[in-house]
């Protein structure tokens, strides 16, 4: 439609002006030295005219036969552009595939000529590592690199998760390092940190670097309770290695209190002061934890705890029967202290007590060593065999092979002069 208005608008146009040439096309004189030139107005218009458009068209043409090498230049680059894209997504399924030789001949074919030249070399640095082809994967990584100078965190990221997957420990933790000097918020870089520590068993930094981990919430809360718990747990261990005490103790108070007041804490800084005879402080350590929260292990552990006040430490344990009076480790606990305090009716009472409530070896075990010195070998027999069958695997007499069975009178004869001196041996034992 527009292009028919334009063309009766032309042709409107040049009605107009042949009616005007025809009415007077004009004169016009053109003069230069002797030479002279006249004619019609009109047809001077129209060479003009036509001189115009003969030019114009000169021009064009002439522009287009120069811009002839661009554009074939400029297809040239579409192509391979075209087909550099090509390359990588086949190159990236054959990864996904597991096709590493294939995948990375694809990937770095056109590389040079990729518009993500990023990708294509951070991908075969991918597939070399899976062939362990560490040198290749190294010069992927650089071309990497140089391809995209900032993107210096995203290579790195894929050096250091390489070198972690090849167990290469001290190349990925120098990787790491770098990276954390550059980015030192960037919460994968910290992730991976956290995972190398671990593997190294470096837990002096790992300590470091669990505010960062904490600040971030690099990690979900279940993990990083763990790992605090760890790192602490390391930290005494180390101080406990000095001979003197304040280093310890200076480990402990360093400790947040919330995790002080976990029992996976208290059971090895426990054991730290018993292997050096504190029997007082961790008396009261016990103490005041079961006050706080009850659990069955530290009750058993503060039963074995040879305080130097024995008798208050029975009155303590006592006071928690009001609430507990049918737990069967706090029984043998107060079993236990009863014991020490050389009560020995009243120990024998809490370890039967405990014993009809939810047998154990243990509770077997203190309760015969108590009958054996109360002279009831008998019934002192009777709990370590108890307890020994608690303890054992197989329940029941075990039947000998048919090649070791005795004629059934001779067996009979043997089992009667084999079974005073087997007891005999058993209560020696238990003695």
């Amino acid at each position: 439609m527009r292009i028919l208005i334009l063309g009766l608008l032309g042709l409107a146009v040049s009605v107009i002006l042949a009616l005007a040439v025809k009415e007077d096309n004009g004169y016009i004189l053109l003069g230069y030295g002797e030479w002279t030139v006249e004619g019609s107005l009109a047809f001077f218009l129209l060479m003009n005219l036509l001189m115009f458009g003969v030019l114009y068209l000169a021009l064009r043409i002439l522009s287009r036969i120069g811009a002839t090498p661009k554009k074939i230049h400029d297809w040239r680059e579409q192509r391979g552009a075209k087909r550099a894209r090509k390359a990588l997504t086949i190159g990236l399924v054959e990864l996904s595939e597991g096709n590493w030789k294939r995948a990375e001949k694809d990937l770095v074919r056109f590389a040079g000529r990729s518009e993500t030249p990023l990708l294509n070399y951070l991908a075969a640095a991918r597939s070399a590592q899976q062939q362990n082809a560490h040198d290749r994967r190294d010069h992927y990584l650089q071309l990497a690199h140089e391809s995209m100078p900032e993107a210096d965190v995203a290579v790195g990221l894929t050096q250091a998760e390489l070198q972690l997957d090849h167990e290469q420990l001290e190349q990925a933790l120098a990787t790491l390092k770098h990276l954390k000097e550059i980015a030192p918020r960037h919460t994968h870089v910290l992730k991976l940190l956290k995972e190398l520590y671990q593997r190294l068993g470096d837990w002096q930094e790992m300590g470091q670097l669990l505010p960062e981990l904490k600040k971030r919430k690099v990690i979900n809360p279940d993990e990083l309770s763990v790992l605090e718990l760890r790192v602490y747990q390391n930290q005494l261990t180390v101080a406990a290695q000095d001979e003197n005490l304040t280093q310890l103790q200076a480990a402990w108070n360093r400790i947040p209190s919330a995790v002080r007041a976990k029992e996976e804490m208290i059971t090895p800084y426990v054991n730290h002061l018993m292997n050096r005879d504190e029997h007082t402080q961790v008396e009261r350590l016990l103490r005041d934890a079961i006050n706080r929260h009850w659990s069955d292990d530290l009750v058993e552990l503060y039963g074995r705890v040879p305080a130097e006040d024995s008798a208050r430490q029975l009155s303590v344990a006592e006071g928690w029967l009001k609430d507990r009076s049918r737990n069967p480790l706090l029984l043998l606990t107060l079993g236990r202290l009863c014991l020490r305090n050389k009560l020995w009716g009243k120990a024998r009472t809490y370890l039967e007590a405990s014993i009809g409530i939810e047998p154990s070896t243990a509770a077997y075990r203190a309760l015969g060593a108590l009958l054996e010195k109360m002279d009831e070998k008998d019934k002192a027999l009777t709990c370590f065999k108890a307890g020994l069958e608690l303890n054992s695997d197989h329940h029941g007499l075990l039947e000998l092979p048919a090649s070791l069975k005795l004629p059934a009178g001779k067996q009979e004869e043997g089992e009667a002069k084999q079974e005073t001196p087997k007891l005999e041996v058993v209560s020696k034992q238990q003695g």
